[in-house]
């Protein structure tokens, strides 16, 4: 009983310390956030002029993020759970889980009293305002039977608000549960919950804000206001890194918080000397496979229409996958002697990843590229680089999603160039014109943010595990850990035989 009420005694600071977090600045009462996506992130539609009706949804549109919404929550139940299941040892396989799922249900439920509002509001470079969508508020209107609007990527193009709260809930929890993979096979439950918690709300939100939050294509209306309009936007989107559906975000924020816990947690009992081969590598194959489908509305529905960006996403997250896969598997062929499912679908994952901030913001050279290049340095990653590291990172985050992660950022900066077939980002958000700074440029802009994003969440990550650690103690027993978590913090098994 003393560790539930320390976890709601959490969870109730949380919720009520935020403000002191966040600059409470409300917008005005027509403006409201909508979505992530390259260049930009989370605009927030402009009041239309007195004189012009105000623009509808396009159903294609809504009916599309509906679809992508519903793929993205599949990403993570079922399919990151039977990924992460399937490479630990069947005395953990529920333990795995349970923390997925519950930690997806834990995310989500905070994204919508809190989490939505500091991510994507007005406030400052950092933080959203608490309380302008604390409990969703101003979504809806039942007196008047009215829905919010949030601007698409272009002008006069909205779709509901809720529809982009609901798809960007998908991104905030399985980013998350990403994270428990490093902690796998000795972390407590009552840990997890309240490291979540902690970590969602200061690197999360802030690092969803400072990437993708701007006030939308539909603000930016005359040449002389640009430098005030753009300020309200979040710290990196001022820069103008370019992160299509979450490579700092999503992968770099959970990889580099992954590889801090595994340092705070230390090492399994008998790591490196017992074998901890993966119990199930059939269901890791049918969640790499439900990863690669779900991960097309990750990636293509970050266009938040359904459009020509949305179609070129979609393709370079199909071919960058399938091109990774190759590598991966004919590196480990070459380096270890014969290829294997795990590194396939490890392969896979790492495609993914590094396609992610670039999947609208590269042309198909690119894809190919980013492909080919992520397979071979995600398999150093979790092989010479975890080496030389000397974490238990246990299903291998660091390598594969920080790894993964940062490569996809920085090569989007080079193939983003429209010399390289590249389709440019918007530079002036008045006339809607797309251009490009030049590679190294672009590249120097990439590298700030990835570096910021690397240092803020290893920060967070720390003092959240610190927390956990004082509460209720990191770490289960080591008998508790030899005999599995699945009986000893669930009381369940997996397998009856």
């Amino acid at each position: 009983m003393r560790k539930l009420f320390a976890i709601l005694a959490l969870l109730g600071a949380v919720g009520w310390c935020a403000p002191l977090m966040a600059q409470d600045k409300p917008a005005a009462p027509a403006a409201a956030p909508a979505a992530a996506a390259a260049p930009a992130a989370a605009p927030a539609a402009a009041p239309s002029a007195a004189a012009a009706p105000a623009p509808t949804p396009n159903k294609g549109d809504v009916a599309w993020m509906l679809t992508s919404t519903a793929l993205v929550l599949m990403m993570s139940v079922p399919a990151l759970a039977l990924f992460y299941g399937g490479l630990v040892r069947s005395k953990n396989m529920l333990s795995v889980l349970m923390q997925v799922f519950v930690g997806f249900s834990l995310i989500t439920v905070l994204w919508c009293i809190y989490g939505y509002s500091l991510a994507f509001t007005e406030g400052n470079s950092f933080f959203g305002s608490l309380t302008e969508r604390l409990f969703l508020r101003g979504t809806f209107d039942p007196v008047k039977g009215e829905f919010a609007m949030g601007a698409t990527f272009s002008k006069n193009t909205p779709i509901p608000e809720l529809v982009f709260v609901a798809f960007q809930a998908t991104f905030a929890a399985i980013t998350c549960c990403l994270i428990l993979g490093s902690l796998a096979e000795r972390v407590k439950f009552s840990a997890v919950l309240i490291f979540l918690t902690l970590w969602f709300t200061f690197s999360y939100t802030p690092v969803a804000h400072m990437v993708w939050f701007f006030p939308g294509p539909d603000a930016f209306t005359d040449p002389k206001t640009v430098d005030a309009v753009t300020a309200k936007a979040g710290l990196i989107w001022q820069w103008g890194a370019l992160d299509f559906a979450g490579g700092t975000v999503v992968h770099i924020n959970s990889g580099v918080a992954g590889l801090v816990g595994a340092y705070v947690l230390g090492k399994r009992v008998g790591y490196g000397k017992e074998s901890m081969a993966p119990h199930n590598v059939t269901m890791t194959m049918i969640g790499a496979a439900l990863l690669w489908t779900g991960w097309f509305g990750f990636n293509a529905g970050s266009a938040l229409e359904a459009n020509g960006t949305a179609a070129l996403a979609f393709m370079n997250t199909y071919l960058a996958t399938a091109c990774a896969v190759l590598s991966w598997m004919f590196g480990e062929w070459l380096f270890k002697g014969k290829p294997s499912m795990v590194g396939a679908a490890s392969g896979a994952v790492a495609g993914l990843v590094a396609i992610t901030p670039a999947a609208g913001n590269v042309g198909i050279p690119g894809a190919f590229v980013i492909g080919l290049a992520a397979g071979l340095v995600c398999l150093w990653g979790v092989n010479g680089l975890k080496k030389l590291l000397g974490a238990d990172d246990a299903l291998d985050v660091f390598g594969v999603h920080a790894v993964g992660g940062v490569l996809g950022a920085l090569l989007t900066g080079v193939f983003n160039s429209p010399d390289l077939i590249g389709p440019g980002s918007v530079q002036d958000w008045v006339t809607m014109k797309s251009g490009y700074p030049g590679i190294m440029a672009q590249l120097w802009i990439q590298a700030k943010a990835v570096g910021l994003v690397f240092v803020w969440t290893a920060v967070v990550a720390y003092i959240s595990f610190k927390i956990a650690d004082l509460l209720v103690g990191l770490r289960v027993t080591e008998e508790e850990e030899r005999e599995g978590l699945d009986i000893n913090s669930h009381g369940e098994t997996a397998y009856h035989m």
